[in-house]
């Protein structure tokens, strides 16, 4: 009897990198289906028209060009309803982080919670099948021979490289997962995409959590209250127009005269403050972060050498992590490092290897309570 075709699942944003991965596996031989989240619950309708994003009124235009997609590839193409999970585990969560003084990183909560998670489980509720799952993320799965475990590794391409949103997968997952761009220049990707004629080839990329880019819209009015801009000393020099506009190590727009330049050290939400210094004071070599969590390798029980990245775009820096029990742990780095940012996650990495990672606390807010996790589909 002939073995039939392994069935893949394949994410697909409308975009052209999770297209082009449905393309790309359905050349390869795999028995392809497509699926899209649907998460948008209304509001932000002035932001039509202003490109798509993860969050907004577009969602529509992004599910009909998924499911032409999938025509015109000759797959089948579902949507699934994920708009109150998504609300509650990345929206809430966004605006509960802001509320708090700190700046939310809403792709490192989505992708293990919703997009690996509740998408799998409920697609599968709603019967549709699948061996394993892929999207159009710049990261890889490798098996370490030396471990004898499935392992998450960087993208080759260093500068698209998406391995940083992913450092909270369960290790159990992995081996059902699929980065077939992981081992692909993103310019690579645009051009084979045109080549094969593919009907989003031209579109570009989203760059915003909501879209225009406007999550001012998210917030009650509360959190866009004008307030006392302070420095470090408690001298009010001016007023700021909500605490949800600023972040640490902004410099631009903070609307104070100063003999040196300042930059944001700190956000005050119980006195809705924002606080300033001097560049020097943005300096630290240690962090503290939650919900800590390990993909690559079992959750060490003592310190541990890393590498260590306190935002997506920043560069990696030597430091030992040191666990302290309860989903925390302090990082502490051989060189200060300049703007850690309370809500940012901080992913400890290995060479190529993705060991897992946390979110940054340290010194503003106690650490939160694990949030409960999800089963593996």
């Amino acid at each position: 009897m002939k073995k039939r075709p392994e069935r893949i699942a394949v994410g697909m944003s409308g975009g052209v990198d999770s297209s082009y991965t449905a393309y790309y596996l359905k050349q390869q031989g795999y028995d392809v289906v497509g699926m899209t989240m649907a998460v948008f619950a209304g509001g932000l309708t002035s932001a039509v028209g202003l490109g798509h994003a993860c969050y907004g009124p577009s969602e529509q235009q992004d599910i009909q060009l998924a499911r032409e997609v999938c025509a015109w590839l000759g797959i089948p193409h579902y949507t699934i309803d994920l708009k109150s999970e998504y609300k509650e585990h990345v929206v809430d969560y966004f605006v509960e982080e802001y509320r708090a003084g700190r700046t939310p990183n809403p792709c490192t909560r989505c992708n293990p919670e919703v997009k690996f998670g509740f998408l799998l489980q409920k697609a599968r509720r709603l019967g549709v099948s699948f061996d394993r799952f892929a999207t159009g993320h710049y990261a890889r799965v490798g098996f370490s021979e030396a471990q004898q475990r499935f392992v998450l590794q960087k993208g080759v391409d260093r500068k698209k490289d998406q391995s940083y949103f992913l450092y909270g997968l369960k290790p159990a997952l992995l081996p059902l997962l699929l980065f077939p761009l992981g081992t692909f220049y993103k310019h690579e990707v645009r051009k084979l995409a045109e080549q094969a004629g593919l009907p989003v080839a031209q579109r570009p990329e989203s760059q915003d959590f909501v879209q225009g880019g406007d999550y001012l819209k998210l917030f009650k009015s509360e959190l866009v209250a004008p307030g006392p801009i302070v420095d470090t000393r408690g001298n009010e020099l001016g007023r700021h127009k909500g605490i949800v506009r600023y972040t640490v190590g902004q410099r631009r727009g903070l609307g104070v005269t100063s003999r040196e330049p300042l930059y944001v050290v700190r956000i005050d939400a119980e006195k809705n403050a924002v606080v300033v210094g001097r560049k020097d004071e943005l300096l630290s070599d240690t962090l503290t972060a939650n919900r800590l969590s390990f993909v690559s390798v079992d959750r060490p029980e003592g310190p541990l050498r890393i590498n260590a990245k306190i935002r997506y775009r920043h560069k990696e820096a030597s430091a030992t992590l040191i666990p302290l029990g309860n989903e925390n742990g302090k990082v502490v780095f051989d060189q200060p490092q300049v703007s850690i940012t309370p809500g940012q996650s901080v992913v400890f990495y290995r060479d190529e290897l993705v060991l897992g990672g946390g979110e940054i606390k340290w010194p503003f807010a106690p650490p939160a309570a694990p949030s409960d996790s999800n089963a593996v589909f």
